[in-house]
């Protein structure tokens, strides 16, 4: 298993802007810190559960169709090749939407959230299963996920103001950068 690969693509999908980041963005800029919080707790239960789902889920149709593996790689490669391009070409000047930031909107917004439905589906077995099948080793990947997804929230909460700044700032260098590392995660599932 290539660890930095994993590591790698965890961190740009979970801390790039997405629909949960921009709304934890916005939830502070609007309605205060302990409000953004609020609304993080409900989306990193929700990014939990979804891994978790998504771990049994792929441990049963690798059990069942072992050659399933092969197609999870391709789809995740080519996941993450279509997130280069979409970071790439990613506009952050674009105003972002107000939502209340509730526990429940958090935790909602993770299963309406594409990028994370798909990230969910993808990143179990095309990074851990490939390698380790045992409960245990899915269990603290799974473990290990959902607390990179949670440091991504705190990180949009605390430094949202700077960080939107920065990107606005810096968008294009930024996002070249961050697509440049999502190919090479995507070259690494090879590997």
């Amino acid at each position: 298993m290539n660890i930095t690969s994993f590591i790698m693509y965890c961190f740009i999908v979970t801390f790039t802007p997405g629909p949960t980041n921009i709304v934890i963005l916005s939830t502070v800029h609007n309605s205060g810190t302990k409000k953004a919080m609020e609304y993080t707790y409900g989306a990193t239960i929700a990014f939990g559960l979804l891994l978790v789902i998504s771990a049994m889920l792929n441990t049963i149709l690798v059990t069942i169709i072992p050659k399933i593996l092969i197609v999870m790689q391709i789809i995740g490669s080519f996941y993450i090749l279509y997130l280069a391009y979409q970071v790439y070409k990613t506009d952050t000047s674009k105003p972002t939407v107000n939502q209340s930031g509730t526990f429940m909107s958090g935790f909602l917004t993770q299963f309406l959230n594409p990028k994370v439905v798909v990230f969910t589906m993808t990143v179990i077995p095309t990074y851990v299963m490939p390698y380790y099948v045992s409960k245990p080793a899915v269990t603290i990947s799974v473990i290990a996920i959902t607390v990179i997804g949670f440091l991504a929230f705190i990180t949009w909460v605390l430094f949202g103001a700077i960080f939107k700044e920065f990107l606005q700032k810096h968008k294009k260098t930024v996002n070249v950068m961050m697509a440049l590392f999502l190919v090479y995660a995507a070259i690494m599932i090879w590997m």
